[in-house]
Formats: C-alpha cells, sequence, structure tokens
C-alpha cells in the first residue's frame, strides 16, 4: 500500500464511519466489516476511532441483547455527528474537485493520441 493511500485512509475513515452511522446504529465489528470491504480497513483502527467519536460527542452508545453471546454495544450517529458529516461531505467534494481539476491534465496528456485520418477516408465520428 502506498503513502498516499495510507494518509488518505486515515484522513476520511471518521466521514465513512459516520456515513455509515447516518443510515442506521451500529455495533463496531460491523462497522469494521463494512469499512474492511470498502476502504480496506483493519479491524483494530475501529475501536479507538469509536472511542474518540464518542469523546467529540459524536456518537452514542448502548447495549442490546445480541442471539448469541453477551449484549453488543451499539452505536448511534448524534446531531452534533450529523452536523459534523455535513461539513466533512462538503470539504471532501470540494477536496476531490480541487484534485480532479488539478490531475485531469496530466491524465488527458497520458491518454493515447487518436490517429491522424488519411486524406478520403470517411470519418467515425456521429
Amino acid at each position: 500500500m502506498s503513502e498516499i493511500e495510507i494518509q488518505l485512509k486515515k484522513g476520511v475513515l471518521g466521514l465513512c464511519v459516520l456515513a455509515l452511522l447516518s443510515r442506521g446504529d451500529s455495533y463496531a465489528y460491523e462497522i469494521a466489516s463494512r469499512m474492511a470491504d470498502a476502504v480496506d480497513m483493519g479491524e483494530g483502527t475501529i475501536y479507538p476511532l469509536m472511542r474518540r467519536m464518542q469523546s467529540d460527542g459524536l456518537v452514542v452508545t448502548y447495549l442490546e441483547e445480541s442471539p448469541s453471546g453477551p449484549p453488543r454495544k451499539y452505536y448511534r450517529i448524534t446531531e452534533t455527528g450529523r452536523s459534523r458529516l455535513a461539513e466533512q461531505v462538503a470539504e471532501w467534494r470540494g477536496f476531490t474537485a480541487a484534485v480532479d481539476g488539478l490531475i485531469v491534465g496530466h491524465v488527458e496528456a497520458e491518454a493515447p493520441a487518436a490517429a491522424p485520418q488519411e486524406e478520403g477516408e470517411p470519418s467515425h465520428e456521429a
């Protein structure tokens, strides 16, 4: 994994967790599983992140009986968390648009140039 990929993931984990919780309450293992599938986040990362988010007032917890084993600690996004999510989504969209604007010239420069048409050759353009 490249250094840029590691840093990008670190920067958006909280945003991703808040986005998941905005769709419904969840417990840490389930959040970690969904994050692992989406952004290849390790399970050990979720617990410190959830504690920090709880300390910041972005999420609250409650216990719910589990069909197998001890009760599970569920996380619910708070109004503060919803506000932070909206702010972070706006920042993310602005950031990605700016990066796309910077790299679009590079990507276009690397695209293979169209082959020149010979005189008298029919055009395939619509």
